[in-house]
């Protein structure tokens, strides 16, 4: 492939372009939106002065976020890295701890394991999903890892691991049905980390309802944005419960006394952002028409290049196609490395997958299974300008 670079690149452009049309240059890889009721909603917060994290929006925003996701509560959080940590806490993870996560997945999965002061422990990936692969988690436990006082002992290491993190990588739900299976058999918490998955189902069942509990992300390159939040959501009152009272500084209920019952979080989601959030939800739906019919697009223009294609969603899922992603067929970073020069010299912002974690200095001396799908995909991967309105009629 290395010999037809410059076509491969020029044709990858060419395609992109007639994907997105005349949309202004440069063309960002997900820009957010605000087509609804956000200034009416924000302006209510400010004529009003409820700006911080107590409000009608943050209690709007939870119902709706935990409707969205089929699940009977929700807990609103400054970021989706404040919501993963609050997640792993609540499920019972616990400093010197070793949580199951893959390697193939932003930092921010990972960081939320060392915040708390357990250390992440890296799988492999399934490359129908590009999330965590069941087979290789089993395999890796079964060889690597003991029962001992109810608990599951890593050998090599002697310590407990307590909780697996599937990510739904770009949107496209990981397979949950086979890790439900694995985490059971070795009592294990499934805490989901559905950063990126708002809108997408598995099976008919939301994505956020797949795990013990769940985490959200709402950044501003999100589906939907609060500006900077994220959300735990549960099917789960005593997990919803701990998790509100940790993230309100552990703060019991008084009229007028500040009496703290253990060291909590300032992780609320103010009422601001969260008023954002309400005009977001309702777009949701359209939100979501509109990147599949953008994902439409995107198949079709590269329907026939011999040696790349477009990443399809998972068999009986519904994926939201929050970024599309072409994948080289053979691993090859001097070709994705071309193609990402010129389709950013081009104006059209791509970007590579994330640095495999076990990669990274911090991490290298983690524990992990044997990882030969996260090394190859690391070098396949390119996502492309994936905006909701690029895919608008």
């Amino acid at each position: 492939m290395t010999s037809r670079m410059p076509s491969i690149s020029k044709d990858i452009v060419e395609r992109i372009n007639l994907v997105v049309g005349n949309a202004p240059r440069p063309v960002p890889l997900h820009a957010p939106e605000f087509n609804g009721s956000e200034w009416e909603k924000v302006k209510d917060c400010l004529d009003t002065g409820w700006v911080s994290s107590v409000g009608r929006y943050v209690d709007e925003f939870e119902y709706k976020v935990a409707e969205s996701c089929g699940t009977k509560f929700g807990v609103a959080l400054v970021n989706g890295t404040a919501a993963l940590q609050m997640a792993l806490q609540v499920v019972g993870v616990k400093p010197g701890d070793e949580v199951l996560v893959p390697s193939l997945s932003f930092v921010a999965t990972a960081n939320a394991v060392v915040h708390l002061g357990a250390k992440p422990h890296f799988i492999d990936i399934d490359p129908d999903t590009l999330g965590l692969s069941p087979t290789a988690l089993e395999e890796h436990l079964r060889q690597n890892c003991r029962a001992q006082n109810s608990a599951l002992i890593n050998k090599a290491t002697g310590a407990r691991i307590s909780a697996v993190v599937p990510m739904h990588v770009f949107g496209h739900p990981a397979s949950m049905r086979k890790i439900w299976q694995v985490a059971e058999e070795f009592g294990l918490h499934i805490v989901e980390d559905a950063a990126e998955a708002l809108g997408s189902e598995y099976f008919g069942s939301p994505c956020g309802s797949l795990g013990h509990v769940a985490a959200l992300s709402f950044n501003g390159n999100k589906t939907l944005t609060t500006g900077g939040g994220g959300a735990i959501v549960t099917n789960d009152a005593t997990l919803a419960t701990r998790a509100k009272h940790l993230s309100t500084t552990a703060k019991l209920p008084h009229q007028w006394e500040f009496v703290h019952d253990e060291v909590g979080y300032n992780f609320r989601m103010p009422n601001l952002n969260a008023a954002l959030g309400c005009a977001q939800l309702e777009q949701l739906p359209e939100r979501l028409l509109q990147k599949r019919a953008l994902a439409d697009k995107y198949f079709e223009a590269f329907k026939d290049l011999e040696d790349i294609e477009m990443f399809q969603e998972p068999a009986n899922c519904k994926s939201n196609f929050w970024l599309n992603t072409l994948v080289l067929k053979t691993p090859d970073l001097e070709v994705r490395d071309d193609i990402l020069r010129a389709t950013n010299a081009a104006g059209l912002q791509c970007r590579p997958v994330w640095r495999a974690l076990h990669t990274l200095e911090f991490f290298k001396s983690n524990p992990r299974s044997k990882l030969p799908a996260t090394e190859s995909f690391e070098k396949r991967l390119i996502n492309v300008p994936s905006s909701a309105w690029l895919g608008a009629a």
